[in-house]
């Protein structure tokens, strides 16, 4: 099951790894922080970068809740684990993992090491109607609520954790249709 943790922004992959050094491996499977691939232009040249999907989180998949928020309890930089549900946390929904891994392309199921989202290919048609022609978009075409070429990101409107929250993802043009 995956939960989701609550932490002080920019302390994301140092909680990740604090989790992983300081929690059994029988009780913590993975911890990991989601994160997306864009290109930016800096420099005057365009590069690829990675930055976090859901910045201030922490993925974790345990089978044992119970024991992971007992041993939750002694990591110094955690704030909140999502999801409370009387004695411990809830895990994260079947129906958002999924989303997550769609956003993968599938190849998360189960333990995936880290969960990064790829740049989706995108061609601009006449009228400038968006067609997406390949990647973590491809059929998600309802949910994609703005896209902005010159920064190269679409805003992409997700369920997640019962909110509708809008995630911005990495596009790249490779045409143009008149």
């Amino acid at each position: 099951m995956w939960y989701v943790m609550q932490v002080i922004s920019g302390q994301e992959e140092r909680t990740a790894l604090l989790a992983e050094k300081m929690i059994p491996q029988e009780i913590l499977e993975n911890s990991f922080v989601p994160v997306r691939r864009l290109r930016k232009k800096f420099h005057g040249a365009w590069h690829e970068v990675r930055e976090k999907l859901f910045p201030g989180y922490v993925f974790l998949i345990s089978g044992q809740p119970r024991l992971l928020y007992e041993e939750l309890k002694n990591i110094p930089v955690m704030t909140k684990v999502l999801g409370r549900s009387r004695e411990y946390f809830t895990p994260l929904p079947a129906e958002d993992v999924r989303m997550l891994e769609k956003l993968q392309n599938g190849t998360c199921a189960g333990g995936c090491g880290n969960l990064e989202v790829d740049i989706s290919r995108i061609a601009v048609e006449e009228g400038h109607e968006i067609r997406i022609l390949s990647g973590p978009l491809k059929n998600l075409e309802g949910q994609v609520k703005k896209v902005n070429l010159h920064k190269r990101i679409a805003a992409v409107e997700i369920e997640f954790m019962g909110n509708r929250t809008l995630v911005h993802l990495g596009v790249e043009m490779v045409e143009r249709m008149e």
